[in-house]
């Protein structure tokens, strides 16, 4: 495997964005596509280490910039300021991902016809809100992401496929918010898939929180390995690789 990272410029109305390309330039083009949403602290060493696993399956991977200028904060008070103003508003927040969608669509090394979003914590709710928004995708995975949406009747508008890995002790989404997002899902024209991991905590995809994590917050290998491999299934079968 050979990878290759690239900064993409794109625009989301007036706002400069940089999103970033990992691909293995060992594998044939064009690629199937995912559009990863990093969690809110945006595009970091997670990030990165979230995409190659997809990567390492065959799959190109855009990491969308959600701020604007690729920007990056450790900071979590910051994080948490700078993802609560974006959804704020659900339509823009639509926008923003939907700029990213098409920025990677337009690469000469994906498929254009193959695209999906993947998204971890707040990017995993942002992936959900992409499809809610009517987004052309073959399929939607979150990671412990947020279950609960401004417009959750939208779910009318999905048509991807969906699959959302959620941490059965996670404080964060509570049980009512996991029983809303059902009830909204059963009725939307598409199928998914709720996978519950006892015991895993908010974040449990993420080695980082194994030595140090905020309340409510934890790694769990098992629910990491189990929802990474029902993603690249999901991937893999909506993409005739499996």
């Amino acid at each position: 495997m050979s990878l290759r990272e690239n900064a993409v410029d794109y625009e989301d109305g007036g706002l400069a964005c940089r999103g970033l390309v990992i691909r293995d330039t060992a594998q044939p083009s064009p690629r199937p596509g995912v559009v990863l949403f990093p969690d809110a602290r945006g595009i970091g060493d997670t990030a990165r280490s979230y995409a190659r696993r997809f990567v390492e399956r065959g799959y190109l991977v855009f990491i969308a910039d959600l701020y604007g200028r690729g920007l990056f904060t450790a900071d979590l008070p910051r994080a948490r300021e700078l993802m609560t103003a974006l959804r704020s508003e659900v339509a823009r927040w639509r926008e923003r991902a939907r700029a990213a969608l098409e920025a990677a669509s337009r690469l000469c090394t994906v498929d254009p016809e193959k695209m999906a979003a993947v998204g971890y914590c707040f990017g995993g709710r942002t992936a959900l809100e992409l499809g809610r928004g009517g987004a052309d995708l073959a399929a939607i995975v979150s990671f412990h992401g947020g279950l609960a949406s401004p417009r959750p009747q939208d779910a009318a508008n999905l048509r991807a496929r969906v699959l959302a890995c959620h941490g059965g002790a996670d404080p964060l989404v509570p049980p009512a918010q996991v029983t809303e997002f059902v009830s909204h899902m059963s009725r939307a024209p598409v199928d998914w898939e709720l996978q519950v991991y006892a015991r895993a905590l908010h974040g449990f995809t993420n080695p980082e929180l194994a030595t140090s994590a905020p309340p409510g917050h934890g790694y769990d290998a098992a629910a990491d390995e189990r929802s990474q491999r029902a993603a690249i299934e999901l991937l893999d079968e909506v993409f005739g690789r499996a």
